[in-house]
């Protein structure tokens, strides 16, 4: 009507967009953390990772304890480019998927995905992540076992998640089953430490 304020009408709280769930942040960042904690300890760095590949880490590790979600992303974000550096000893596969993604240049009409619809790309990405850490929490396994670490309970855990992913994809399931797996990966796989200062001992599991 003439002369009524120009505001846009009230919000439906029902029809609000759901803020993201703190739960949810926090196993996206257990599903790299638990990962990059392998990744450190693996035998290349002979028992003694570089403080600069540390710092970002442990400052994840930290964000990450006290439910600062953002802070964890962040710091990994950084680790991902350190262990994107040519200075390091290369990470084997599949821990060279920590790294910062850096594709060579080319046209995108050379890019097998560049005639996908943005749904179709973000699906198809989803799942290559998915795949990937089926690799990861099996590589980690497998690494825990070479170094006396029990892993029993945990590869029932992968196993169901490999096949839950071939079964239904990326369901609830897969990834509580994964969720649990790199949970106990957490717990159980020391802190990297650098030279010279004592081992201390791994990170209880988180609620």
């Amino acid at each position: 009507m003439p002369g009524a304020p120009n505001r846009p009408p009230p919000t439906d709280p029902a029809s609000a967009p759901a803020a993201p769930v703190a739960a949810e942040a926090g196993r996206a960042v257990l599903r790299r953390l638990a990962p990059a904690r392998v990744a450190l300890n693996l035998d290349q760095w002979k028992g003694s990772p570089s403080a600069d590949l540390l710092a970002p880490f442990d400052r994840a590790e930290a964000a990450f304890s006290q439910g600062d979600f953002p802070n964890a992303v962040s710091a990994l974000d950084q680790l991902a480019v350190r262990f994107a550096e040519p200075r390091w000893p290369t990470l084997p596969e599949p821990f060279r998927g920590l790294r910062v993604s850096i594709p060579a240049p080319q046209p995108p009409q050379w890019d097998p995905d560049h005639a996908l619809s943005p749904a179709e790309k973000d699906a198809k990405k989803l799942r290559r992540d998915a795949d990937l850490q089926v690799a990861l929490a099996a590589a980690s396994l497998g690494w825990m076992a070479s170094h006396g670490l029990p892993t029993t309970d945990l590869e029932s855990e992968v196993a169901r998640a490999r096949e839950l992913l071939g079964s239904e994809g990326l369901s609830n399931g897969f990834w509580e089953a994964l969720d649990r797996a790199w949970t106990g990966v957490r717990a159980r796989v020391p802190l990297p430490v650098p030279k010279g200062r004592p081992a201390a001992p791994s990170a209880a599991p988180s609620p």
